[in-house]
């Protein structure tokens, strides 16, 4: 067998895998789980289809209805967001939903709210914060735009908690690393 074609059927395989979760299961948040580097490989599906949880390269992470990675803006602050026309293109806000406020998720201990971009729709916050997501970011899981500079502040992934997650640098020396003592013999 090719790996072309062992791959295609592995892709079928969890393709079935995850339509048959997701009939027996609506209403209930599911997070995909993936390797370190690697990107999500299934959306997350949510009560009202608003944000949910998914574990990507960063650890758990909010998403957005279709499973791409949320991000807080540092330039924000609770309640108000500061992502302008010229940012809004890059950092399209999470929308909210339609009705009187966002349902709580389960995996998610930071309360979620509306507040209104600088267009004037109305977006979800999580711990005040505004929610966007990525252009860059092209599939579930893609978490492109951690750590981007732009539009007056930093852009981070946001944990469950409602707290940024902040990836570990790539020069930043590992604390779980197995070195030998010997003084060089």
């Amino acid at each position: 067998m090719s790996r072309s074609t062992f791959t295609v059927g592995l892709l079928g395989a969890t393709a079935t895998l995850m339509l048959a979760a997701a009939c027996g299961n609506s209403g209930a948040t599911s997070a995909s789980t993936v390797t370190p580097g690697a990107a999500a490989s299934a959306s997350a599906t949510t009560p009202g289809g608003v944000v949910g949880v998914a574990t990507t390269s960063l650890g758990p992470v909010l998403v957005d209805s279709k499973g791409f990675t949320v991000y807080l803006l540092t330039a924000d602050t609770p309640g108000r967001s500061t992502c302008s026309a010229a940012c809004l293109p890059y950092w399209p806000a999470v929308p909210a939903p339609a009705g009187t406020g966002v349902p709580s998720v389960h995996g998610i201990s930071v309360p979620l709210a509306t507040t209104k971009a600088t267009n004037g729709a109305l977006m979800v916050a999580a711990g005040g914060w505004p929610l966007y997501t990525f252009v860059k970011d092209k599939a579930p899981g893609d978490v492109a735009g951690e750590g981007v500079k732009s539009f007056g502040g930093t852009w981070y992934a946001i944990s469950p908690s409602g707290v940024a997650v902040k990836a570990a640098s790539p020069g930043a020396p590992s604390t779980s690393s197995t070195t030998k003592s010997g003084n060089g013999y």
